[in-house]
């Protein structure tokens, strides 16, 4: 596995407080859940190496 990159991020407390919760509840550190959520929106929006491309606008593919 490459190693990870780090970098300082500059967050609203508020913003901070409710990552917290949700990752408490998620059972995964703040840190973790942030990569969780930015992989997850690279992957929708195809912008992620190697995922597929994201479904045309207006595709239901998510109601089946």
């Amino acid at each position: 596995m490459a190693p990870k990159k780090s970098f300082p991020l500059r967050i609203d407390p508020q913003i901070y407080e409710a990552l917290e919760r949700w990752s408490q509840d998620e059972f995964r550190s703040v840190n973790a859940h942030i990569e969780f959520l930015l992989r997850e929106t690279l992957r929708r929006a195809g912008r992620l190496p190697g995922a597929a491309p994201p479904p045309p606008e207006g595709s239901d593919s998510d109601d089946s």
